[in-house]
């Protein structure tokens, strides 16, 4: 029978605290699926980034762990329900010589089991394992947020990175068109067919135009940067972006009822579930504060040996078993106040999830507001974007067979860029605000 004891001991000794489960309380299992792509070398899609960030982001990493050990905090609580048993043991070299008398050699060794099992509480040890379930699920649905904040912001990284590297491109078709206006200016000008004013402002908006260009590389960088982070890599990793086939259906809505949006958010968001998961926490925390003025009663039972090295009685064995009944009779108060704590958190709570929910209805109805706005803003910037396009074009002619001065065509081709730039934000804000409104009703 020892020989048993001790292997199980060695066992429980060696393997990892994790790798042991006998209650069933580990569920919850880290993402899987990541994609055997090369970030650095292939091209990623949105779903590649999600993957990705998914499997690799420590944030995300931190807050599984924190899932993990209220996972634990739950085996500790369920625990509770089976007995406990203490071994001990001492051993030493002691005894006493009187001044008249024989020396006296005291007990070397004994050893001592005892067990104990909690019959009844008044419900005491019930109410602290619901408190620990409603935590580990107000933890689970946080997790759940934190996924779709994650999902949202790989996103949001994605569309800044794809609208930069457009506004770059656009940047520099501006450039070349400011190009082509500077070397129509200076072709007229040293043919003395127009003033030295004229090549002047059309080589100064041409090296404004550099300038964007400059500034939209940085852009590119900055927001590359973002996104590699998120994933996990150095700022400086350069990722290749699939571009996704856009189409009418792409920037649309499944539904355009505002009020429904805002009934799925309150029945989808995690960051509701999760706080009435935690009201109920507050709630079985009360009876527990409660349960702990009355008494509970146990089982108890102990074997202990000792050897005293005597010949006459070498050894002795003690047993008992019997009920011990535990009743906290006074202890300064201090239950009386922790259950008012109990009781005023658990108002708190239920306030703060009132809070959360009209909070979580003002992020629907604005996000949808701003969905519309941008919806409205793209198709107002296609039909601006023509315009310029052909105006640019008719100035140009015009200033080309000399009916027309710089400041129209320079007009024109500033008005031509901002046009090109506006519809790329217009564009992409309007996918940024459809993520953000998928995510206010708890979809990604």
């Amino acid at each position: 029978m020892k020989k048993y004891l001790l292997l199980v001991t060695a066992i429980c000794l060696a393997l990892p605290a994790a790798a042991l489960d006998p209650l069933g309380v580990y569920s919850v299992r880290p993402p899987e699926g990541c994609v055997d792509k090369d970030v650095t070398t292939e091209e990623l899609s949105l779903e590649d980034l999600i993957q990705v960030s998914l499997c690799t982001n420590p944030s995300l990493a931190s807050d599984y762990m924190g899932v993990k050990a209220s996972e634990a905090a739950l085996g500790t609580s369920r625990a509770q329900y089976l007995p406990n048993i203490t071994l001990s043991g001492t051993g030493n070299i002691a005894g006493e010589r009187p001044e008249e008398g024989t020396y006296t050699q005291a007990e070397p060794y004994s050893g001592k089991a005892e067990a104990s099992w909690l019959l009844f509480d008044f419900g005491g040890r019930g109410a602290r394992y619901k408190t620990t379930r409603a935590f580990l699920d107000a933890a689970n649905f946080g997790y759940n947020a934190s996924l779709q904040n994650l999902v949202l912001s790989v996103q949001t990284a994605y569309l800044n990175l794809l609208a930069a590297e457009e506004s770059l491109v656009s940047s520099k078709a501006s450039l070349d068109t400011y190009k082509q206006s500077y070397d129509e200016a200076q072709k007229r000008y040293k043919l003395g067919m127009v003033s030295l004013s004229d090549n002047l402002q059309a080589k100064t908006r041409y090296e404004q135009a550099l300038l964007s260009v400059v500034q939209h590389e940085n852009q590119v960088k900055q927001f590359s940067g973002n996104l590699a982070v998120l994933l996990n890599l150095s700022p400086d990793t350069q990722i290749k972006l699939a571009k996704p086939t856009y189409d009418e259906k792409f920037i649309q809505i499944e539904s355009d009822d505002v009020k429904e949006m805002m009934k799925t958010a309150l029945a989808n968001r995690p960051e509701i579930q999760a706080q009435e998961s935690t009201t109920r926490a507050q709630k079985a925390s009360v009876t527990s504060a409660k349960t702990a003025m009355l008494p509970s009663i146990s089982a108890i039972a102990s074997a202990g040996y000792n050897d005293n090295w005597k010949h006459s009685h070498p050894y002795g064995v003690e047993n008992a078993a019997g009920v011990k009944v535990t009743w906290p009779l006074f202890s300064g108060f201090s239950n009386m106040y922790q259950a008012a704590q109990a009781t005023y958190k658990y108002k708190q709570s239920q306030s703060q999830t009132e809070s959360l929910k009209r909070q979580i209805e003002n992020e629907v109805w604005s996000a949808y507001q701003n969905y519309k706005t941008a919806l409205r803003s793209y198709e107002i910037s296609q039909t601006v974007l023509d315009s310029a396009e052909e105006n640019e074009r008719v100035a140009f002619r015009y200033y080309e067979v000399g009916k027309g001065d710089i400041i129209n065509l320079l007009t024109a081709v500033a008005q031509l860029a901002d046009a090109r730039q506006n519809k790329i934000t217009a564009f992409y804000s309007l996918l940024l605000s459809k993520a953000n409104l998928y995510k206010s009703i708890g979809k990604y």
